[in-house]
């Protein structure tokens, strides 16, 4: 069975809403995108890693078409083309109820029940399946028990608003910690794998 893995940039706070650009995802009011930026270091090896091996792309709707705005024009020579090649051939699962067509080449409609769907496609033989993005998305798999690994770049910042990686519906299930680093600029890196059900325990 292949693994679902969650890797994110997110704040102190939690916040994982639009790292990349400041006009990435405004929902809300949102002002403050970009803000991962001011940090970037070596701590965005462990993303290019993931990408090392084959997986496809699990993404909500809104970030599905910003990836789709963005990753097919970007120009040969740019240093992100390695990248926008991988995203541009792998299979992108998008979890939308909006009608009409995925334009973006080998994506697919998850359909109207999104976590069957998921649940589905960890059962098919295939490469792993990353989200990018996708907190809506995400919160619905950590709330029905279908993450299996997260890897969170901490940014060393505090934000207040912005869409959050949990929320209260996540499943409570325990996670072991495989590895964690510290890099120049203070971002954590972590990677924890499922470790089953929360341990209770009594003083």
């Amino acid at each position: 069975m292949r693994k679902l893995i969650v890797p994110a940039f997110v704040t102190l706070d939690g916040v994982i809403q639009s790292p990349g650009n400041p006009d990435e995802d405004t929902a809300n009011g949102f002002t403050h995108g970009g803000w991962f930026w001011p940090y970037a270091d070596e701590a965005t090896d462990a993303m290019e890693e993931l990408f090392r091996h084959p997986f496809e792309l699990l993404l909500g709707r809104r970030t599905y078409d910003v990836f789709a705005g963005f990753w097919p024009n970007v120009a040969p020579d740019s240093p992100l083309r390695g990248t926008a090649d991988l995203f541009n051939r792998t299979t992108k699962h998008v979890a939308t109820h909006r009608p009409g067509a995925l334009d973006w080449d080998h994506s697919r409609n998850l359909g109207t029940d999104v976590v069957a769907a998921v649940r589905a496609l960890k059962h098919i033989d295939g490469p792993d399946l990353l989200t990018q993005g996708s907190s809506e998305l995400v919160q619905q798999l950590l709330a029905t028990d279908l993450v299996d690994e997260l890897i969170l770049i901490v940014v060393p910042i505090l934000l207040g608003t912005g869409k959050r990686l949990f929320d209260e519906r996540a499943q409570p299930t325990a996670f072991r910690l495989v590895s964690s680093t510290t890099s120049s600029k203070g971002n954590v890196v972590t990677r924890y794998v499922r470790a089953g059900e929360v341990p209770n325990a009594s003083v």
